[in-house]
């Protein structure tokens, strides 16, 4: 997933429970029902569209009005980690299994039952059908504003990749109309998702993938109302008319400065097992970019969270030490940030696409620098590997040393030079205008320099950064970036080598893909495919490291940091749960304390 944090230790995720466990509560007394609670941060959302959102920040708030069949829980505090990873039934009434009849014994279907009284906010409210959740998988492929990750879906479910082919196949030349894509989606179907009637999914598997039911806790994979069908998914229209089945709805939205959030009249506690409707409202103010004036804002009482900017680097040490209650490190397991290289771009003679170019960049960079950028040691530490530690696969080891992790100039300019490039080149350099971002970049590309790389510094918007701009394979085929500096959290952990390799590393140039630069290898490809269909944890494990080793040794990414969490609440914010995967606390959880000024 785009962006942010995690855990150090890999564990294999539970779904053996028939019923989830209440969320576990941070906060002493009775919760309080009320107010509103105040984000504020400098960028917009990536889409409000769940399809085709993929950015932790916005993660926070479909969490709020779009459900799907199974979730996760947040934990009350950083010991506690681990529990936020386990999956568990959301409209889904309980957990699939042999015993009661969900899985099959060869394990490639689940018939997954319906709870009572999951609603629509439509006039009137309407029940939430099996038909609803097919309709969510039909627009996963969708060529406007498709998944990030389709190949979740293409790898497992039966039919989803012909389905997917045809959808791409049917817009090469036509115009994708919301009454076209309506027409197509309508019009054909996915062999292994099934509607057995208004109360029952059936997911056909084309084979065992222990890993499943994370894949349907994903965002990418909940209901979609029959609504949707009359817009182009995720435009300015339909950001306008987005329908909730959660405890609140998008009541107001105005691009790139604020969002508004209420109570869903038409959600019912006693239908959702993971969520409450404490707080009265949620209101995002964006425009604000600097870290420390929402710090400043968070301390003294006038906003409660950040929306999507960390908390300042040089407060961090004075914080830690302070013991202040509203401040935590949550711990990691990330790949946070890391440089992608372009491999489409014609800039500097096709640099991007040279291996050694890419190499040479490799061992330029000062991971140790980068780190400092983001709080130094206990926030941050340098990373070697395409897959972070704490991650299925993960083993230390490193193709690119250079001394102290600090970068070795003199190995860059080498390499350069033996690709045809002695006397340097430049490059563009893209990144978000906000938080840690600009210093990321200032720090990088400063390194460059020192072996002849200049890089000619792109700023983007902070809100468009992944949706509109990296996301884009027109924007790359463009050659509009060489290199930028993103980040990425796994969208689950355990038994997590999907959710890892496949999104970053897997050929997909498709819009939403988050294989940014285009990168596309064969072997690759093919042992990803092996791992995905084996069943013993050991042997995929040494497959997902065998991928890590051929993306490295292609020089695809370069890994800078594992990132810990830190994060920081206002006193009024009661029952702060945090939620692993999201890398931020649960707004539908939490409540305020009134009397907290």
């Amino acid at each position: 997933m785009i962006t942010a944090t995690l855990f150090a230790t890999a564990c294999q995720t539970d779904t053996g429970a028939r019923n989830s466990a209440p969320p576990t509560s941070s906060a002493p007394g009775k919760p309080m029902s009320g107010g509103t609670l105040r984000l504020v941060g400098g960028g917009d959302v990536d889409h409000l569209d769940p399809t085709s959102s993929y950015y932790t920040v916005t993660n926070g708030i479909l969490r709020t009005y779009a459900r799907g069949l199974f979730g996760l829980n947040g934990v009350a505090s950083e010991s506690e980690t681990t529990k936020g990873f386990t999956v568990v039934p959301d409209v889904a009434a309980e957990l699939p299994t042999t015993d009661n009849g969900g899985l099959s014994a060869d394990g490639l279907t689940y018939t997954i039952k319906l709870r009572d009284g999951v609603q629509w906010d439509t006039q009137p409210p309407r029940e939430v059908t099996a038909g609803d959740f097919v309709r969510g998988f039909k627009r996963i492929c969708n060529p406007v504003a498709g998944s990030g990750a389709p190949g979740y879906y293409t790898s497992t479910i039966k039919g989803m990749k012909a389905y997917c082919d045809a959808y791409a196949k049917a817009f090469t030349k036509a115009k994708p109309t919301a009454a076209a894509l309506a027409d197509f989606q309508n019009g054909h179907d996915i062999a292994g998702v099934q509607a057995k009637d208004d109360k029952t999914v059936v997911f056909t598997l084309t084979q065992p993938a222990s890993d499943f039911l994370n894949i349907l806790a994903l965002n990418f994979s909940v209901a979609a109302p029959k609504e949707y069908d009359q817009y182009v998914p995720d435009d300015a229209t339909f950001r306008q008319h987005t329908i909730s089945d959660g405890p609140y709805k998008v009541a107001q939205y105005v691009a790139t400065k604020s969002i508004r959030l209420e109570r869903n009249p038409a959600w019912k506690q006693e239908s959702d097992p993971i969520r409450h409707q404490y707080v009265n409202a949620i209101d995002v103010k964006m425009g604000v970019n600097e870290p420390d004036a929402v710090q400043q804002q968070l301390e003294a009482g006038s906003a409660d969270l950040s929306w999507d900017l960390p908390v300042p680097t040089a407060q961090i040490p004075q914080l830690k030490s302070s013991g202040d209650p509203g401040f935590k490190i949550f711990p990691g397991a990330v790949t946070n940030p890391y440089i992608v290289f372009n491999l489409q771009s014609k800039n500097a003679g096709g640099a991007m696409g040279k291996l050694k170019v890419r190499q040479a960049i490799e061992y330029a960079v000062s991971k140790v620098a980068i780190a400092k950028v983001y709080g130094g040691a206990d926030v941050a530490t340098p990373l070697h590997t395409a897959i972070p530690p704490g991650n299925i696969g993960y083993q230390e080891y490193n193709p690119y040393p250079s001394p102290g992790d600090a970068g070795d100039p003199a190995k860059c300019k080498q390499l350069l030079s033996e690709a045809g490039y002695p006397n340097g080149l430049t490059l563009i350099g893209a990144f978000r205008n906000a938080g840690n971002h600009p210093a990321n970049f200032q720090s990088y590309s400063a390194d460059l320099q020192k072996c002849g790389i200049t890089v000619k510094g792109l700023p983007v918007r902070q809100g468009d950064y992944y949706g509109a701009f990296l996301q884009n394979p027109s924007i790359a085929k463009a050659s509009k970036w060489d290199i930028s500096a993103p980040g990425w959290v796994p969208d689950w952990y355990g038994n997590n080598g999907r959710a890892v390799v496949q999104p970053l590393f897997q050929t997909n140039c498709t819009p939403g893909t988050s294989n940014y630069g285009c990168y596309s290898n064969p072997k690759v490809d093919d042992l990803i495919k092996q791992a995905l269909a084996q069943q013993d944890q050991a042997k995929s494990a040494a497959l997902w490291h065998q991928v890590d080793q051929t993306v490295m040794a292609d020089a695809v990414i370069v890994p800078l940091n594992n990132q810990n969490t830190p994060i920081y609440k206002s006193k009024r914010v009661q029952n702060a749960l945090y939620l692993p995967a999201f890398q931020l606390y649960d707004f539908t959880n939490l409540w305020l304390n009134p009397t907290t000024p």
